[in-house]
């Protein structure tokens, strides 16, 4: 007996040390985006590309769809949640200021980007020059109309910085240009609907003025004003935007494309804006104040640079792969350290089993065994198709008639099923009736029986329920998850969820 307690003396010793054994860093980072864009999208991605290469970083993200009242609500959330830092991009200059102030009076380290806000109350700030664009993309217009010409200016949220800024520089630079006159100065909101619209109901109320140029103040801004330009006949006018992003229908293919006269490049920084949280959370030294660099996309440069981004978006995208496969051998290692610790776990387990046995027959301890049914009848798969109940025999030999021990059998299967295949897109109901050997007449009415629902509600539930659970335990995004779960669309997929919970994918998270 001395050797089996020895044995137990030696796992708790060992169990011991591996609770005293020191903790790796954890930062928990908030990021509070004022928007969904995909210009948003693609920082929150660097941001997440950015932990590949910092252990122990978890980012919880939150987008106010330009809701100044929701990013303030998120804001507070995200205090309360625990993280170690925020990192915001305010709505507008003045209203989402008490929430910041709030954060960073209770001790968290505050880095504002992109957008300015009237508070002084932060750790760091990092954007690009958004004045110098408007002046850029001024002088631009000015020489490009040749010093004669008339422009109407889409400009962004009111009272968000970049849109105050960009505008201030655009004039300033077109005070140069005497014969360059602004018809109009429309407000929108950085979005392609906001910028048709509001182009169209201008443009139809002066139809008798002339337009050159169209500056929009995003890329997206000048696209939905030349949308609305086309349909309304006029397709003579040049139309100049800001963010230059690369890919598909980005700006820098719009102006390869001749779709748009010029962009800018607005960069995104995603790997840089970490890096500078990741600096101050460690206490190194970094810089209050953190300019990008941008540039000017004309027709001159676009091609050169779309390669340029095209070749850095498939390193991107082979660094995810490599990240993929490194995380799987992690988990392998992981999945190998815990089946070996359950060794370690069943010896010990053994161990004392030996010594409640040796107890038991020494009179030392009386065990009492309970018996346990756990299977009341036997289904076969007539049974299933025609719902008939059965007779069974429990397990003290007494004859009893179960009621509802099909259904629950059939709900069980259908369930397994379903779940089995739930991220198939083309999933149909036939799919669903041939894998439980069921035509799709009987599986509809024998679903339709049981639950009340009819199986394509009972599918979409499954997909909702489970991209509700992926939301609240990754950070992927809604995009992203849409897919995993089986919707063909994340539009779609938002439309149901928020019909299914009252609330919107981004929401759940904070």
């Amino acid at each position: 007996m001395k050797y089996l307690f020895n044995y137990l003396f030696l796992y708790v010793c060992m169990m011991v040390c591996i609770g005293c054994a020191p903790k790796a860093r954890h930062y928990v980072i908030g990021v509070s985006q004022c928007s969904a864009d995909i210009w948003r999208e693609k920082q929150n991605a660097e941001l997440r590309m950015g932990t590949f290469f910092q252990d122990g970083v978890e980012l919880r993200f939150a987008a106010a769809y330009d809701s100044d009242e929701r990013q303030v609500e998120q804001i507070d959330s995200l205090m309360k949640s625990g993280i170690d830092l925020l990192i915001v991009a305010p709505n507008q200059v003045a209203t989402i200021s008490p929430a910041i102030d709030r954060a960073y009076d209770q001790g968290i380290p505050v880095i504002v980007f992109e957008r300015k806000t009237n508070s002084q109350k932060f750790t760091a700030f990092m954007s690009a020059d958004n004045y110098e664009m408007g002046r850029q993309m001024g002088d631009y217009i000015g020489n490009r109309l040749k010093g004669r010409g008339q422009v109407l200016e889409v400009m962004g949220l009111k009272g968000s910085s970049p849109a105050i800024e960009r505008h201030r520089g655009f004039r300033d630079a077109l005070r140069r240009f005497e014969n360059v006159k602004v018809v109009e100065t429309l407000t929108g909101d950085w979005t392609e609907h906001t910028a048709y619209n509001i182009v169209r109901k201008w443009k139809e109320s002066h139809a008798e003025e002339h337009v050159d140029l169209v500056f929009g103040m995003n890329d997206r801004s000048a696209i939905g004003a030349r949308c609305a330009m086309m349909e309304l006949g006029d397709s003579s006018v040049l139309y100049c935007g800001i963010d230059g992003l690369p890919g598909e229908n980005g700006g820098i293919s719009l102006v390869r494309d001749s779709i748009l006269e010029a962009s800018y490049i607005y960069p995104t920084y995603g790997d840089s804006l970490l890096q500078l949280a990741i600096d101050i959370l460690d206490g190194k030294p970094y810089k209050k104040e953190v300019k990008m660099m941008s540039a000017m996309v004309t027709h001159d440069n676009a091609r050169v640079l779309l390669m340029q981004t095209d070749e850095t978006l498939r390193q991107v995208a082979r660094l995810e792969q490599l990240h993929e496969k490194v995380d799987e051998y992690i988990q392998q290692l992981h999945t190998q350290r815990v089946i070996n610790w359950l060794t370690w776990g069943v010896v010990v387990l053994m161990l004392m089993v030996a010594v409640l046995l040796y107890l038991y027959r020494t009179g030392k301890m009386t065990l009492r065994r309970e018996r346990v049914v756990n299977n009341l009848w036997n289904l076969n798969a007539e049974d299933i198709k025609t719902g008939k109940e059965a007779d069974v025999k429990t397990a003290d030999g007494e004859q009893k008639t179960v009621e509802g021990a099909v259904t629950s059998v059939f709900i069980s299967r259908f369930k397994d099923v379903v779940e089995a295949r739930l991220d198939d897109c083309n999933l149909s109901v036939e799919d669903l009736a041939s894998d439980m050997n069921l035509s799709r007449v009987q599986l509809y009415r024998k679903v339709k029986a049981v639950t009340g629902a009819s199986p394509v509600e009972l599918l979409r539930t499954a997909r909702l329920n489970r991209g509700y659970k992926l939301l609240l335990t990754t950070d992927r995004s809604v995009s992203e998850i849409s897919y995993m779960v089986g919707f063909t669309a994340p539009s779609y997929f938002t439309k149901c969820f928020k019909e299914e919970y009252g609330v919107l994918p981004g929401d759940v998270r904070s």
